[in-house]
């Protein structure tokens, strides 16, 4: 009796052994659903990614837990130009100025200014940075202390990656002006400041953004028409006329 007693014992035991092996089987071997980023017209009213290929297409809603996986996933242009138009608000006035932007291979130019102000050009690429002013022709150029975000004087949406997802308030797919968008919107931090993030699902750039004090508007940045593939040499050519980089060098061969 005492020799049988052993055996089952033994026996359940190996039995529980087989179990667990089987049940962390199954999950090495599970992988996550893939992301399929919306395109025009593929967004419903519920905010779930919605086509005619639903069977072989992972479906998405954008959620406060999903949002920051779904922009992981998009990609900037490697050429392309825009105008965007920045506005800053304070008590008892605001201000307003444009920066026309082109931007190829990791290279920026940036030419902005006010109305009435001297124009700032900057040139940003290869980790350096190079400044002129109006229709001067001395440049001052230096390690680039800024990213090309901050030379155009608007907040780098990647940042969305790094935030604590339980300071996103809000997200999910809208239209602004026509144009697909993931909207991104954070709770108000410790000094009382909000985000508000409209990211083109078109071409994976900010579209527009907003910054709220106290429920008190800001900051606003909006940036909708992009043309792709339109930048060349002539907007990394420096006043004296040295080509710091060209997006499509001529070949001599």
């Amino acid at each position: 009796m005492k020799k049988h007693g052993g055996s089952f014992i033994g026996f359940a035991f190996a039995a529980l052994v087989v179990l667990v092996v089987a049940f962390l089987a199954r999950l090495t071997v599970y992988h996550p659903p893939e992301v399929h980023l919306a395109e025009p017209g593929e967004i419903g009213s519920s905010g779930v990614i919605t086509d005619g290929t639903q069977e072989s297409i992972q479906r998405v809603e954008v959620t406060p837990d999903t949002v920051q996986l779904v922009i992981e996933r998009l990609s900037r242009p490697d050429n392309y130009s825009r105008s965007v138009v920045i506005e800053r608000f304070w008590t008892g006035g605001s201000g307003q100025s444009t920066a026309q932007v082109r931007a190829a291979d990791g290279w920026t130019r940036v030419d902005s200014g006010a109305e009435g102000s001297e124009a700032r050009h900057s040139v940003t690429g290869d980790g350096q940075c190079w400044i002129w002013y109006g229709d001067g022709e001395s440049v001052f150029s230096g390690a680039a202390a800024l990213s090309a975000d901050e030379e155009q004087g608007i907040p780098t949406y990647e940042n969305i990656l790094s935030i604590n997802s339980a300071l996103i308030a809000v997200a999910d797919y809208r239209l602004l002006d026509s144009v697909s968008c993931i909207y991104v919107e954070t709770s108000p931090n410790a000094n009382g400041y909000s985000e508000r993030w409209w990211v083109s699902v078109e071409d994976g750039l900010l579209a527009a953004a907003e910054r709220i004090s106290d429920e008190t508007l800001v900051y606003r940045m909006k940036g909708m028409t992009t043309e792709l593939n339109s930048v060349t040499a002539d907007a990394f050519t420096l006043p004296d006329g040295n080509i710091l980089y060209d997006p499509a060098p001529v070949s001599h061969g």
